[in-house]
């Protein structure tokens, strides 16, 4: 097993067999069958071109032997940075073909992020578009690579400067025909990661999360067979492509296991979301509740004939009854299933079956019959049926640790093995489960979770900064934004559109930045003497709402 790894007890791994939840079996022969049995059938669409499996099966052989050749090999850690393209799912693929491990990246993490993840796993490889926007990733990468000289490649999707290897060059070059008998004679052990999914934390540096191929083949399944996924339905993936969501909750993964249809799209605009449903009859959707909020509040909605659409599942933050009913009038074929899922294993599903109270209220219950789930008070213990707690599992897809970090896991799991979510819970009268928010210090803006220290931390580098707290501060489309409450130093000066610019200056991600200033006197403090976020946000909150009244009674 890769150093750093977490193994799951012997005792629930024997268990997790018996009952057929692992099969023991790397993603690459799991998919080697799925490439089989549904050969001609298309698979994905990308930007008007479609792709069947054999396809698929056949560029990632190449793909695979390239990277081989180009000095890749099983357990290596490769940082992937690709939008909502079909060259994603190539790689992905590959790299499970050859053993070597993806790091869930996104398009809009930046220098900051992307050395502490290349620092944390050893990577090798980055492979990331040319240009986004103004953004030169290729720069980045070489300024990665001076701090990480174990970071030996970079693989560029677009114009390739010298270097740097082109993607697309290594997924056409026809290697040697023994491409198949290469791949077959690696050996994958299932126990091993198969993608490090990212966590943001709440100590400002990221968490890599292993899943292992034995319990991500399992989370994608049963996702699958809850959601009730069938080989004529057709997913449009809207999300970044990367998050554990659409790409394994049941996602890319699950509908591949019932040979179905992938729609891919980089473009969040609801008039290209309502085109590519009606073009190409898309049955599922997956969300968050910023993103479908902006999407029924557009006009083009009428415009366009959804009557194909079956399911929208909406995960990341909490779906409000309002916004459920609302998507119900206008897209009325559609079943609005809430779920509640962590990179780090546990989800939880609304059922199609499950009572209204229940779909309005709750965001369901676990997938697995052997999920393990505890509501507990402070000291760990499990709190009465109805109240409020936070909420510790496990199970056969919820990992035992996150990745070489020894002494943060002695925190964040149990001695006999929960993991701390850090998500307070309470049960529904029927048993399923309601979020009430969480116990862990991060911001959820639109399904991203922004840790407040690491902001906290950036921002105390300012000359003018004596102390700082980020809190969430509520909105009615991305759920919450981030308020940075400032105590200046004497005599200090410190204007809102600085602030973003020194943070800005720190190469992070811009989804990161605060979008509010409060310079303060003096923090709150509870009764330990510690800064009170609760009340912080409390009286920015009644700020706000006193701002919103005035603005109203001067329009009138």
């Amino acid at each position: 097993m890769l150093e750093g790894v977490v193994p799951f007890p012997p005792e629930y791994a024997k268990l997790y067999r018996e009952k057929g939840y692992w099969q023991d079996k790397s993603l690459a022969q799991e998919f080697h069958a799925v490439f089989e049995k549904y050969a001609d059938r298309v698979a994905f669409i990308d930007r008007g071109r479609s792709y069947t499996y054999s396809e698929i099966d056949q560029a990632t052989d190449r793909l695979a032997i390239n990277l081989l050749d180009l000095g890749l090999k099983s357990l290596d850690r490769v940082v992937v940075q690709l939008p909502n393209t079909i060259e994603f799912v190539i790689l992905y693929f590959a790299l499970q073909k050859i053993g070597a491990i993806p790091i869930a990246a996104l398009s809009s993490h930046r220098y900051l992020e992307v050395s502490q993840f290349v620092a944390l796993s050893g990577a090798v490889a980055c492979v990331a578009p040319d240009r986004q926007g103004d953004f030169d990733f290729q720069d980045m990468i070489r300024r990665v690579q001076q701090q990480n000289p174990g970071l030996r490649h970079g693989i560029i999707l677009g114009q390739a400067a010298e270097g740097f290897a082109s993607l697309h060059d290594l997924i056409q070059a026809q290697p040697a025909q023994d491409a198949k008998a290469r791949l077959q004679a690696i050996h994958i052990d299932p126990t091993d990661p198969a993608v490090f999914q990212l966590s943001g934390g709440t100590t400002g540096i990221p968490k890599l999360i292993p899943r292992t191929h034995n319990d991500y083949a399992y989370n994608s399944k049963t996702a699958a067979n809850v959601c009730r996924i069938e080989a004529q339905h057709v997913l449009l993936v809207i999300l970044p492509i990367a998050h554990n969501l659409p790409l394994a909750c049941p996602g890319i993964q699950g509908f591949m296991f019932q040979g179905a249809k992938v729609v891919l799209s980089a473009s969040t605009r609801a008039a290209d979301i309502c085109a590519a449903i009606q073009d190409h009859g898309v049955t599922h959707i997956k969300v968050v509740p910023a993103l479908l909020i902006r999407l029924l509040n557009d006009p083009v909605l009428s415009q366009y004939n959804l009557s194909s659409l079956k399911v929208i599942q909406s995960g990341g933050q909490r779906l409000q009854p309002e916004v459920r009913a609302l998507a119900k009038k206008l897209i009325p074929s559609a079943f609005i299933q809430e779920n509640f899922g962590m990179g780090e294993g546990l989800l939880f599903f609304v059922r199609h079956d499950d009572p209204e109270d229940v779909r309005m209220e709750t965001v369901g219950s676990p997938v697995s019959p052997d999920d393990e789930v505890r509501i507990v008070d402070e000291d760990g213990i499990d709190v009465p049926f109805g109240e409020t707690g936070e909420m510790w599992c496990r199970g056969p897809y919820t990992l035992r640790g996150y990745f070489g970090v020894p002494e943060y896991n002695k925190d964040a799991f149990s001695p006999d093995g929960f993991y701390k979510s850090g998500d307070l819970m309470r049960q529904h009268p029927s048993g399923r489960y309601m979020v009430e928010g969480r116990r862990k210090d991060l911001i959820n803006r639109g399904g991203e979770k922004i840790s407040a220290e690491e902001i906290e931390n950036l921002i105390l580098a300012h000359p003018a900064v004596k102390d700082i707290a980020c809190v969430p501060i509520p909105d009615p489309d991305m759920g919450e934004r981030m308020c940075a409450c400032v105590l200046l130093r004497n005599g200090a000066t410190l204007g809102f559109d600085e602030l973003k610019q020194f943070l800005a200056n720190k190469e992070i991600a811009k989804y990161k930045l605060p979008e509010r200033l409060e310079i303060m006197n003096e923090f709150p403090l509870s009764t330990f003497g510690k800064v009170s976020k609760k009340k912080l946000r409390e009286m920015i909150t009644a700020k706000m709402e006193g701002e919103k009244e005035n603005r109203n009674a001067a329009a009138s």
